[in-house]
């Protein structure tokens, strides 16, 4: 990701392990999550019906949409098990003291649909 990808979404210790952080940048609302030191940037809205994910339940790296239950794992955006429905992760990086986000390298969109299906497959 070179500097011209990434936007600043705040501060390092604004997100520490176990917390997760609604943010919107550029019309668009993610939310970020550190699960013990990892961190994930997904987009705000499940993909089967729209719903906010930011409140959803967290096990491990698996979010479960409020909504109906889908759950997605935050590492690659996939259902666990085969097909299924991908959410919109952005890579977030550390970078000093601040928090940046990219939005040239979305981990599903219509281009790249196959390709993110098979990573989800392939997934842990």
């Amino acid at each position: 990701m070179n500097s011209s990808d990434r936007v600043s979404v705040g501060a390092v210790d604004e997100l520490g392990p176990g917390q997760r952080k609604l943010v919107f940048v550029d019309g668009r609302s993610m939310v970020l999550f550190n699960v013990g030191g990892a961190l994930y940037a997904i987009d705000n809205a499940c993909p089967h019906n729209g719903a906010s994910l930011a409140n959803g339940h967290l096990d491990g790296c698996v979010l479960s949409c409020p909504a109906h239950g889908l759950r997605f794992d935050l590492r690659t955006g996939c259902m666990p098990g085969a097909g299924g429905l991908n959410l919109t992760t952005f890579p977030v990086q550390a970078i000093g003291v601040k928090l940046f986000v990219s939005l040239e390298d979305p981990g599903v969109n219509p281009a790249s649909a196959s390709a993110s299906a098979s990573a989800c497959n392939a997934a842990p």
